[in-house]
């Protein structure tokens, strides 16, 4: 149902209801999906106040804000369906520039340090207290914070979002931006140079992508970028990107149509309008070789990693290539694992996958030596088995395996309703790429149409041997455990 409203100026953010009406897909539908349209004229930002009924529930919490109005909600237990509201800002390290690969994970770290009306640390704590929790990231394409709450905190959790969208940089200070600094850099040697085989990941963006394209840097930036960020640049990003005009909102639960409309309005009503942010226009990024990298690290066993470009998210090729990974090493009785693992007993593990992203996506293929063996020896089965399934396709058994598990774990996601990877989430990312929120259908029918055919056509045309990286993490001082260079596949 869409909602519209006479004398209403649109509001940039789109905001999806969706109701739960059965838990079980396909017959699980969205029941009331509303574009909302909010007054130009600002409201006065005060803190949420108990619904009437809610004094029955059980002993109050007792919130406090300096100078504010006093906020009570609840303890006991969860409503069964509960709140979850998950806002998508299309916002993430693509919109970075070379130089400035810091500006996305700075900004996302100072929005859990308070904002206008919101003091440090009380975020998760008024949240924590009506029974709720949160959770926030960033990637390549997007940032996004979710919060689930009872359906009777949907009030709380409107209100600290809009607080956060509309009036962070009231509370950011350069003090502030200096310790999250240090933060994102702790997180950086936590996550990649400190964790065995963790350079791998931005080794394989530098090289799979040229230097002006976004997916060339990690998201968490270089450390010399995060060095250099001024309080100036997060506080421009943060103005430019994460206005009402570059971001969705999904509130899905135990809430109607009228009472989301109405709380949004309330809270998000004097959120000042921003400027809309033109798509992406990321420079051409086509691999003609077969670059061979290797990185020595501090680690017992060899690590090879094998990456193609593959087509955007929901591009044709994409899901296709989804069940080539599980044809090639997605569970024991794969060809990958079963030749490599169990027959040969040269890999400790292999895996593949179809890293879907929005600008366009990656195959990577990873597998552990054993010891006593070299990186060679796997890649040489890899690119053996790659080959049979460009010669001849998969078997329909082998198909409908890969899709059967594909559409278990699409249906698993639904059954939760935020989080990450929830429906919340899901109709969020599928507004945001398709302008349709309610995409749930035709993404998972993309995969029930795979034939074997359509294996070996994404075989053929994405993982071509001389158009990929192959990376060989080694020991420190063992190059020779390396894939040569020299070597090139058939």
């Amino acid at each position: 149902m869409r909602l519209a409203g006479p004398a209403l100026k649109p509001f940039a953010a789109d905001v999806y209801l969706m109701k739960e009406s059965n838990p079980d897909f396909p017959s699980w539908r969205l029941d009331e999906t509303s574009h909302v349209a909010l007054p130009p004229a600002r409201v006065e930002r005060r803190r949420p106040t108990q619904r009437a009924g809610d004094q029955a529930r059980g002993p109050l919490y007792s919130l406090r804000a300096p100078q504010r109005p006093q906020c009570d909600y609840p303890r006991g237990p969860l409503d069964a369906d509960g709140g979850r509201q998950h806002a998508l800002h299309n916002v993430g390290s693509a919109r970075e520039k070379p130089g400035r690969t810091d500006s996305p994970t700075c900004s996302n770290t100072s929005c859990s340090r308070g904002s206008g009306h919101v003091a440090e640390g009380k975020f998760d704590e008024w949240l924590e207290a009506a029974g709720g929790d949160n959770n926030g990231s960033t990637s390549e394409d997007g940032t996004q914070y979710w919060e689930n709450v009872p359906s009777n905190a949907l009030d709380l959790a409107l209100f600290l979002e809009s607080d956060r969208m509309g009036y962070l940089l009231d509370a950011m200070s350069p003090a502030k931006v200096d310790g999250q600094r240090d933060v994102v850099k702790n997180e950086r040697r936590q996550s990649y140079e400190n964790r065995p085989y963790g350079m791998a990941w931005i080794a394989l963006g530098e090289n799979l992508y040229p230097a002006d394209h976004p997916y060339h840097w990690p998201v968490i930036g270089s450390m010399e970028d995060l060095t250099a960020a001024s309080y100036q640049d997060v506080v421009d990003f943060f103005k430019k990107y994460y206005g009402p005009a570059n971001a969705s909102l999904t509130i899905a639960g135990d809430v109607t149509a009228a009472q989301a409309r109405r709380e949004v309005e309330k809270w998000f009503g004097d959120v000042p309008a921003s400027t809309s942010v033109a798509p992406i226009a990321p420079p051409a990024a086509l691999l003609t070789e077969e670059k061979h990298v290797v990185l020595e690290d501090r680690v017992q066993l060899p690590r090879v990693y094998i990456a193609y470009q593959s087509p955007a998210w929901l591009a044709p090729g994409d899901a296709a290539l989804d069940i080539t990974a599980n044809v090639l090493a997605g569970g024991k009785n794969s060809r990958l694992y079963k030749r490599m693992v169990y027959d040969l007993q040269i890999a400790q593990d292999v895996s593949a996958f179809e890293n879907s992203s929005w600008l366009g996506s990656q195959f990577i293929i990873i597998a552990t030596a054993r010891s006593g063996h070299t990186l060679d020896e796997l890649a040489g089965v890899i690119d053996e088995e790659i080959k049979k399934l460009a010669d001849q396709p998969p078997t329909a058994r082998e198909v409908q395996r890969a899709v059967n598990q594909y559409e278990a774990g699409f249906l698993d996601r639904l059954e939760r309703i935020g989080g990450f990877g929830g429906k919340a989430d899901q109709l969020n990312q599928y507004s945001l790429r398709t302008g349709d929120p309610d995409y749930f259908a035709e993404d998972l029918a993309r995969y029930r149409a795979i034939d074997s055919s359509d294996v070996q056509a994404a075989v053929i045309t994405s993982l071509k041997p001389a158009a990929r990286v192959v990376l060989s993490v080694v020991p420190s001082g063992k190059t020779d455990l390396a894939v040569p260079a020299k070597r090139r596949a058939t």
